[in-house]
């Protein structure tokens, strides 16, 4: 994975303690910039009110009332939980220009977002993210 250029992540591991914290599946998302198949993921079609964090470090990284439906086949976001909760960085793979999201905390790459596709929300982006990187974490009941 290659470094955010001006950053230091707050969480440092080795690739190998990496690899030992993660399954074979999220390594590959995580920490190899890959991607989960559309509409195979956990949380794409998900309701459920609470905070979704980085599977890698478990920061905080979006917020249920901020998840829309795009039927793009892997959860959306119009807005991160805190502006500092993610970096972006122009992403060149595949012959096109993206932009990826990264985990502020740890760098683990999460995903990537768009601009200007017409979806009715606040911020018209859609963070189109891997349900692999992400944990779910439900609202406490009461």
């Amino acid at each position: 994975m290659k470094p955010v250029v001006g950053t230091t992540p707050r969480v440092v591991k080795s690739e190998q303690e990496w690899r030992a914290q993660l399954g074979p599946e999220e390594y590959a998302v995580l920490r190899q910039a890959g991607t989960e198949q559309p509409f195979t993921g956990e949380y794409t079609d998900t309701k459920t009110i609470g905070v979704y964090e980085c599977r890698a470090c478990g920061a905080e990284l979006f917020r249920s009332d901020t998840k829309f439906e795009s039927h793009c086949g892997w959860p959306s976001f119009y807005d991160p939980a805190d502006s500092d909760a993610v970096l972006l960085r122009e992403d060149r793979t595949l012959g096109m220009r993206r932009i990826e999201v990264l985990c502020a905390s740890c760098h683990s790459h999460l995903g990537h977002v768009f601009e200007g596709e017409g979806y009715a929300t606040p911020t018209d982006q859609r963070y189109c993210i891997n349900s692999i990187s992400l944990k779910l974490v439900p609202e406490a009941e009461g």
